[in-house]
Order: C-alpha cells, then structure tokens, then sequence
C-alpha cells in the first residue's frame, strides 16, 4: 500500500482510538471532561494553619476540587467518599482538596471530621465565598477536576460515590495521560 493511502488510514484509526479512550472514560467518570481544558481564576483560600493557599501551591499533580459545607447534606453525604479517594489515588500525581465554604471556618470542619473520621483530607476553607465567586459555583457541592498545569478539565454539580471503582479507574486513566511523574 503506499503512503497517500497508508496516512489518512492511520491518521482514521488514531482518531478513533482517541474518541473510544474519551468515551469509555467519560463513561467511568461522574462528569464530562471538557473538549479543551479552561484557564481557572486565581483561587485563594486557607489552610488549617490558617495559610493562604492556591491552587499553584499543587501545580504538577490533578486535583479533584469539591466545594461543600458542613450543613449541606448530600456534600455531608459524600465526604467519606472523597476521604476514601484520596486514601486509593492521593500522592504526587493526585489530590483531592476538600474546601469547606462555611462561615464557621477550621474549627467548624475539624470538628466534623473528627465526628465522621475523615482523616485522610486535609482541612481547607473559604469563609469570604470568594471561590464560589470565582468558579461560579451554583450549588454546593461542586466538584472541579484540574489538571496539572491548573486547568479545569471537568465540572460536577451536586453528590457523588467517589471512591466507586468506575470512578477510580477513571480517573486513573485520566491521570496515566500524562505520563508518569
């Protein structure tokens, strides 16, 4: 076969084979990945020290960004789950930061990880609501996976089973795309 004809077959069968790969992980994910990634704004908020953080501090790792609070039942609901995420994928390549809206700050998520045991997320918050602002978030919770490079890849509104194994090997998939690190 010669090359005229042997390129354009090529080229037909990686593009299938790129379409299948996205398919079957939107299929495993909770969300849609976006067909490009999107710059986010600049995010600040805190940590339990009561350090101000962004989200460069985990540039070089995807991070699955849910935004929830304490009183809102269905984030109250899939916390566990995200704790058990971060327990099978957390590490140099992935993190989930679980960032509580409440007004009333650390001492109002300690206290509720302590009650449910979640002792795998670390504590991080926003009491000013700039993120919700920032992201345009309408509800909590919402779920941002980010790449990388700090890039939004996908959005989730409301509740989710996380640590589903679907969801896990997913991600993984996700996270493998960009080689190993």
């Amino acid at each position: 076969m010669n090359r005229r004809v042997l390129l354009p077959l090529v080229a037909i069968a990686v593009a299938l084979a790129l379409a299948t790969w996205v398919s079957e992980t939107n299929r495993q994910l909770p969300f849609q990945l976006h067909s490009a990634p999107l710059k986010l704004p600049q995010l600040s908020f805190e940590d339990e020290a009561g350090h101000r953080r962004t989200l460069a501090d985990f540039r070089g790792r995807y991070v699955l960004l849910n935004v929830w609070a304490t009183w809102c039942v269905p984030c109250r609901e899939e916390m566990p789950a995200l704790a058990r995420l971060q327990q099978k994928l957390g590490g140099p390549r992935f993190e989930v930061i679980a960032l509580s809206v409440d007004s009333g700050g650390v001492e109002a998520v300690k206290r509720f990880f302590a009650e449910h045991r979640v002792d795998s997320l670390a504590v991080y918050t926003d009491r000013s609501l700039q993120v919700n602002s920032a992201l345009r978030v309408v509800g909590v919770p919402t779920t941002v996976l980010v790449d990388r490079e700090g890039r939004e890849i996908a959005r989730h509104v409301g509740p989710a089973q996380w640590d589903s194994t679907q969801t896990v090997e997913g991600l993984r998939r996700v996270i493998a795309q960009s080689g190993s690190t």
